[in-house]
């Protein structure tokens, strides 16, 4: 009952995240499920996608009401995408363990001056709808950001809006806010490629934890989805990307210490 507890509070993270911005929540679902939770990597990483998959579907299903998904650029980034997890669910099983994590939080930080750098400059202009058939050099760019984010997904279990939204908007030239919303439906397809590629290598995977993460998630992004609408983000990106820095530089820390240790 401790764990399933835990993994409601910690969805409620990662749902919330998810609902404001369209990734940087996902990036925690690894360490709280490792850190939090005392589960193995390779089993942190399905559980992540199951449970990130999920809450990202039923954030997109939200989002369709409204009208600000565009589900055929989603559609088309996320199969790319899938295409990409099977190489990133194998390279997961070849590397070791100690270097996936080094790996993991050197892309924390990454991910982490990507997002303060957008909070602290101003937003490009949309002036292209990838609904109104964008140039074969745009398709194929998008398509390229697929294969990474799928890639990334299938290592690291991230759902990858940290790359999906920006592509969306810079090379798509999407909306923000239909780039985030778009996004939740790529994270969502491309999660499920990554479920089924780690289940076909033989892979744990907690059905308990993973419903418990959800139900937070559903929860975080019931109270996200409407902030979403109001606000910028700017500032809380700037807040998110302080955490993610902290969490990357603790993995480091604990699995360089173990290393030496």
């Amino acid at each position: 009952m401790h764990d399933l507890g835990l993994s409601l509070l910690f969805g409620l993270v990662v749902g919330f995240s998810l609902g404001l911005t369209g990734g940087g929540g996902s990036i925690f679902a690894v360490p709280l499920l490792m850190y939090g939770l005392g589960m193995p990597l390779k089993e942190a990483v399905g559980v992540s996608l199951a449970a990130v998959g999920t809450t990202s579907l039923l954030g997109a299903l939200g989002r369709l009401r409204t009208g600000e998904l565009q589900i055929a650029a989603g559609v088309v980034f996320a199969l790319v995408g899938m295409a990409g997890t099977p190489l990133g669910v194998w390279l997961h099983g070849q590397l070791p363990e100690k270097l996936l994590l080094v790996l993991f939080a050197g892309l924390m930080l990454v991910i982490a001056i990507r997002m303060a750098w957008v909070s602290s400059g101003p937003r490009p202009a949309a002036t292209v709808n990838l609904a109104g058939f964008p140039s074969w050099l745009r398709w194929l760019t998008l398509a390229a950001s697929g294969f990474a984010v799928g890639v990334l997904s299938g290592m690291f279990g991230v759902g990858g809006g940290f790359l999906i939204v920006p592509a969306l908007v810079l090379v798509g030239g999407m909306e923000m806010h239909r780039a985030t919303a778009t996004s939740l439906l790529v994270i969502a397809l491309i999660s499920l490629g990554g479920v089924i590629s780690h289940l076909k290598a033989g892979r744990p995977l907690s059905w308990e934890i993973t419903a418990a993460f959800v139900l937070g998630g559903a929860a975080g992004l019931a109270l996200a989805i409407p902030l979403a609408r109001r606000l910028s983000g700017a500032a809380l990106r700037q807040i998110f990307a302080a955490v993610i820095v902290a969490v990357a530089l603790f993995i480091l820390f604990r699995t360089l210490y173990d290393t030496g240790g």
